[in-house]
């Protein structure tokens, strides 16, 4: 067998190997949205969980990484290659939800200067951006570790909150010592904030989240113990525009691309092209992930509207957790409850389904 078979044998076993890990990733995105207890209980029983990430999550995307690197395959999304959207990311970091340090070396140096940053960026247990100062445009853009730019600074943040919680003051301190010794590798100083103001402003940041955290869930249950197959709801999910993603659910996004509402299996069993004919549903579950969609009050109106559709289309009703149909008077206290949430948040700058949003409830 050639070099050159053999490398293709290589390539052709990572590419294998990626494709597993993924969807391995993926599985476990499904059942920790639809499917994981949130620390955060509410008392009505519409309400379900939210997510919560898991640490391992964090080594199985450090795992995927290490296998694109060797065989050199760049699957960055767009909006993260060099040059394009930069301002995406670094308009968001913030001091009210990223630990910043800001480095400023004496002359212009690559990515690669801050090896021990892409090193050691999965330890933190929450994510970790850079942004630099571009040298030639003069402009704030998000680095990555294979950057080909220069830059005469770099912030680098540690995001303080997300599902998972609060980041932990032994973690900021990490942050801290690795940024002083990225500083101290470049010989030049380095901006650092004060960690325990910040770990205590973390905690109290978690706390606001996690009383506004709200998944708004509505059921819908076939009459007669009707069993429903994956290609009918599949069929029904199409007529309303609602497409299945790599979650295992049916999403109906709005004009930017982002999740307006879901459609799971009430099991939390996801859906697959491959599987939709063997597939028996008992019923169904409409999601509003609350603080992560624009307007989420117009939002539930029009999950409301579509549940009724959908229950007129598959000869159903639209009930509670326990399977009692649900009334108007529920709806309504509903809507009022997230009406009061999209206040609360909007008071709290904080806006409902805005990028911010986004990022600390993910």
């Amino acid at each position: 067998m050639s070099e050159l078979q053999i490398s293709l044998l290589g390539i052709g076993v990572a590419l294998v190997l990626i494709i597993y890990i993924y969807n391995w990733w993926q599985q476990r995105q499904y059942r920790r949205k639809f499917g994981a207890a949130f620390k955060h209980r509410h008392e009505d029983i519409l309400y379900r969980p939210a997510e919560i990430m898991p640490t391992d999550e964090l080594l199985a995307e450090k795992l995927v990484e290490k296998i694109e690197e060797a065989v050199s395959i760049d699957i960055l999304p767009r909006e993260s290659q060099p040059g394009s959207t930069i301002d995406a990311v670094c308009v968001l970091l913030d001091e009210k939800s990223d630990y910043i340090a800001m480095i400023s070396p004496k002359s212009p140096v690559s990515a690669d200067t801050l090896k021990l940053l892409w090193q050691q960026r999965f330890d933190f247990g929450k994510n970790v951006h850079v942004c630099g100062l571009n040298a030639a445009s003069g402009e704030w853009e998000k680095v990555i570790a294979d950057s080909p730019l220069t830059y005469t600074s770099f912030k680098l943040a540690l995001q303080l909150v997300n599902r998972s919680g609060a980041v932990s003051e032994a973690k900021l301190m990490d942050f801290r010592e690795l940024a002083r010794t990225i500083a101290a590798q470049l010989h030049t100083s380095v901006v650092l904030p004060d960690v325990a103001k910040t770990a205590a402003y973390a905690v109290e940041l978690d706390k606001f989240c996690a009383g506004v955290d709200q998944m708004i869930g509505l059921n819908i249950l076939p009459n007669d113990k009707r069993v429903l197959t994956g290609n009918d709801v599949a069929s029904v999910a199409e007529q309303y525009d609602l497409r299945l993603q790599a979650d295992g659910a049916f999403h109906r996004l709005d004009t930017y691309g982002h999740t307006l509402f879901s459609l799971c299996n009430e099991d939390n069993s996801p859906f697959q092209h491959h599987t939709l004919g063997q597939l028996h549903i008992d019923g169904l579950t409409l999601l509003l992930d609350v603080p992560r969609v624009e307007q989420p009050s117009l939002g539930f109106d029009q999950m409301v509207a579509l549940a009724r559709q959908l229950a007129i289309e598959l000869h159903a009703t639209i009930v509670d957790a326990n399977h009692v149909a649900l009334s108007e008077d529920s709806i309504t206290l509903i809507r009022e409850r997230i009406a009061a949430v999209e206040a609360e948040m909007q008071a709290s700058h904080i806006i409902a389904g805005s990028a911010q949003a986004r990022r600390l409830f993910s």
